[in-house]
């Protein structure tokens, strides 16, 4: 008995190919699709060429030049390693600033989180009038590093500022803090742990996230509130903490706004709030030495890259996923 099959409705009716012009139609189409999509991310790729990649090209071109903005650029001579040696070697202003950074994130990054770890549990609750608070704490992160609010924050630690006005009420004599190199900055770290509203938003994310089963099983277990939050909420809040500690590092070691307007461009007082990219800024637009500023940046560039290869290393090791993969 002879078998039959029924036709392809891919082919035509005596099972023929398909034509190859619905081919060809086919082909046009995806390829048009293809060409709108790069029709529609060409002004986000000119950006990226004309506002990040071509200039980072150059800066790092005039890092081995001893370019310094007023000479022609036809004129520049290469100086090969010179600008990194006299970096490493002979600028004690350089490892000055180094510290004084190292020292600001050091001590302000896990102050901040710190603060907006706290402030996140205290509002994951469902009490009236949260949503308020949570706008109020997040409020200051809103502001960034805007010049207005650099100057109000100068203006309350100055000697007649609000800080001080608020301790004589207690007793307490005041000093000006934004010209004393011993707390000037400090009064940055302020300011910076301050703004912890956009890092307690994540963690309040976090928060929600966690199983209320967890909580459950640990209370059955005769778990106490600081067992629950060291054994159930920080290992299940550690994704989102590595998440905020890689940002808010980085961060803060680009902190510049708020050391130019309180030492007027200047990194003092004594050059007590000599940031990196204060630094960097005086030595490329004041002393217009841009190609040794350029070797700053690239240093600057590559230390934070390592500092981020540093916390990807060993974030397997403390990390907990919900996975079970460190990683």
């Amino acid at each position: 008995m002879a078998l039959t099959t029924a036709p392809d409705p891919t082919r035509g009716g005596t099972g023929s190919v398909r034509p190859r012009a619905t081919r060809r139609r086919t082909g046009r189409i995806r390829y048009g699709d293809g060409l709108a999509g790069y029709v529609f991310l060409s002004p986000w790729l000119a950006g990226l060429l004309a506002v990040t990649a071509i200039p980072m090209l150059v800066s790092l071109y005039l890092s081995f030049t001893n370019y310094d903005i007023l000479t022609p650029f036809s004129e520049v001579r290469w100086v090969g390693l010179a600008n990194y040696e006299r970096m490493f070697t002979a600028d004690p202003s350089y490892w000055h600033a180094v510290r004084v950074t190292l020292t600001f994130a050091l001590i302000a990054v896990p102050l901040k989180l710190a603060a907006a770890l706290g402030v996140a549990l205290l509002l994951n609750r469902a009490w009236r009038g949260v949503g308020l608070f949570r706008g109020l704490f997040y409020l200051p992160s809103l502001l960034g590093g805007s010049v207005a609010l650099a100057i109000v924050w100068v203006n309350m630690f100055n000697r007649d500022g609000a800080v001080n006005s608020l301790l004589g009420l207690f007793g307490i004599e005041g000093r000006p803090w934004v010209n004393d190199p011993d707390w000037a900055l400090e009064t940055l770290m302020v300011l910076a742990i301050w703004q912890f509203g956009a890092p307690m938003v994540i963690f309040l994310a976090g928060l929600k996230q966690v199983p209320t089963e967890l909580y459950e099983a640990a209370a059955v277990d005769g778990a106490g509130r600081w067992r629950k939050f060291r054994n159930v909420t920080l290992p299940m809040l550690s994704p989102v903490i590595f998440f905020n500690l890689v940002l808010e590092t980085i961060n803060g070691f680009q902190g510049f706004t708020a050391a130019f307007v309180l030492s007027n461009g200047t990194g003092g007082p004594v050059d007590s709030t000599l940031m990196y990219t204060l630094n960097l800024y005086i030595t490329g637009f004041t002393d217009l030495e841009m190609g040794y500023a350029s070797a700053m940046a690239w240093v600057f560039l590559i230390g934070i890259a390592l500092i981020t290869v540093i916390f990807f290393s060993t974030g397997r090791f403390w990390v907990h996923y919900a996975d079970g993969e460190g990683r």
